[in-house]
């Protein structure tokens, strides 16, 4: 276990950052960066998941997510506590023996780089974000049938959602509707909408 200003985080998850090419958690770093700093909503996981896939390295979407919320609270403490990016690695390094040479080169890359601009901003409490719709998608849909129904003939609405959650990552939900829900959903937003203009 290694120990950073109140957090724990288990040595599988460092060890999964080690197994990652330097050019690929760089990425995954700039990205974060990139939410912090208010450029983009979130880190897309999924995404991120898929890459590291490609790249022939077997994490799964959970331990991607743990990377992501490493990285996102190792640079959030480094921007409250003022530190430089010497201090950020020996804080890392004195926490757990499992950090690979490469990831801490990385980590302390970053920070050189951009770490000032996160500790410039005038509340760094801005860094704490909720949650924000990224992106909406939907489609009607007609369900055949189904396990109780031999012919159901009956239109419905699926919807998808992504959405940067509070800490900053993305990820997709999905629902469906019947009709009768989706005008009422509709109506909703058309309140809003005129709610909205109001302001």
């Amino acid at each position: 276990m290694f120990e950073l200003v109140g957090m724990s985080s288990d040595d599988y998850s460092v060890e999964s950052i080690g197994q990652l090419p330097p050019d690929l958690f760089a990425e995954s770093c700039q990205q974060v960066m990139m939410h912090l700093q208010g450029q983009i909503p979130g880190v897309d996981t999924a995404e991120l998941c898929e890459r590291f896939q490609k790249a022939g390295v077997q994490l799964n979407l959970e331990a991607v997510e743990k990377i992501v919320n490493i990285v996102l609270f190792l640079f959030r403490t480094a921007t409250k506590s003022n530190w430089t990016a010497g201090q950020l690695v020996t804080k890392l390094a004195e926490g757990s023996s499992k950090w690979s040479k490469p990831a801490l080169q990385v980590i302390q890359q970053i920070w050189n780089e951009q770490g000032k601009l996160l500790q410039s901003q005038e509340d760094p409490s801005r860094m704490i974000t909720v949650g924000q719709l990224v992106d909406f998608q939907w489609k009607l849909a007609m369900a055949i049938s189904s396990d109780t129904c031999r012919s159901l003939n009956y239109p419905y609405i699926s919807m998808t959602l992504k959405v940067a959650n509070s800490s900053g990552q993305i990820t997709s939900k999905s629902f469906e509707m019947t009709i009768p829900q989706f005008q009422n959903f509709f109506r909703q937003f058309k309140e809003m909408a005129a709610v909205l203009e109001t302001v």
